[in-house]
């Protein structure tokens, strides 16, 4: 005898339900949802075992083996993207009708965007703050392809990041620009060599980090000939690999500043190994109206006078 799958009405409770599921998935398991969901293990399960009872479908396998979809909860995975998307855009829609903007505004950064002064960012938050005191503000720091990809599938609404390429269906307002020099640490054998010995057969031959993206034409002109061996995306970890001795590395000029002054980083052959990297707030051209982003957006043009100026490449 054939199973029969009946729903019903959805409510309140099976929303949620839905919502801790799509969590599992995406985190790949339940312990690892825990901290995303801030709940514990054991609501976990009890949420997605009376799920599987409303249903009367088995969504899931866990245990030994890992944890995996079956094929009905691969379908209802999507089932509940496509609802979950469609209840947020109704929201927003309904928010958008308001007089004030309110809702979730989602904003992605890459590594000290926030707290480097250029960005304005804190400046950008009391502004908008004061404007928008009912929007819910979400900030996370996030790798910038990621940050790319989900802007333009709707996950994010604003995101900050070096400008390295320009993509269809993204707007850009270019910000500000770093002169990122090559550098090395004090443990490297570059770091106490003549310059007159520092041609670029040396300098090519030394193992190089480097942030793992497609370049945009003047960082390939730069990095396209030297010994890439090592990959990092955010400055924290590059620099502690070049400090290694082992390395060295592309850095902006300001971030690599504190280490320069304190002896430990040294820029070299800097009349000719630099390159110019800009900051961009980026969002999805296509997007469906939302008053929070678009507050946002002018905020930042607002505070950021001279933005919407090309990017210097």
């Amino acid at each position: 005898m054939s199973k029969k799958y009946s729903l019903g009405q959805l409510g309140d409770y099976e929303i949620k339900q839905l919502k801790v599921f799509k969590a599992v998935v995406e985190c790949g398991g339940f312990s690892a949802a825990e901290t995303q969901l801030n709940i514990s293990r054991p609501t976990i399960s009890i949420h997605i075992a009376n799920l599987e009872a409303r249903l009367n479908l088995t969504l899931c396998k866990r245990g030994r083996g890992g944890f995996a979809l079956t094929d009905e909860g691969k379908v209802i995975y999507q089932q509940t993207q496509q609802l979950l998307d469609a209840l947020e855009g109704f929201r927003n829609t309904i928010n958008n009708l308001s007089s004030q903007p309110s809702g979730k505004l989602r904003v992605g950064m890459s590594d000290t965007f926030a707290i480097d002064p250029r960005g304005k960012f804190p400046e950008i938050i009391r502004a908008y703050g004061q404007e928008a005191p009912d929007v819910e503000l979400t900030v996370d720091v996030e790798h910038m392809v990621d940050m790319e990809r989900r802007v333009l599938n709707d996950e994010l609404d604003i995101a900050f990041i070096p400008y390295h390429r320009k993509l269809e269906g993204i707007d850009y307002i270019h910000l500000f620009s770093d002169r990122c020099y090559f550098y090395t640490g004090r443990k490297n054998p570059l770091f106490d060599m003549p310059e007159s010995r520092l041609d670029d057969s040396v300098i090519n031959s030394t193992p190089v980090v480097h942030a793992g993206l497609k370049p945009h034409e003047e960082v390939y002109q730069q990095i396209s000939r030297m010994n890439l061996t090592a990959i990092s995306y955010h400055y924290e970890t590059r620099i502690a690999l070049i400090l290694s001795g082992l390395y060295s590395s592309f850095l902006p000029e300001s971030i690599a500043l504190p280490y320069v002054q304190r002896g430990e980083l040294k820029a070299i052959a800097p009349s000719s190994r630099y390159y110019t990297l800009g900051a961009a707030a980026i969002s999805k051209k296509s997007a469906q109206p939302n008053r929070a982003r678009s507050l946002f957006l002018q905020t930042v043009l607002d505070i950021h006078c001279q933005a919407g100026r090309n990017a210097p490449y």
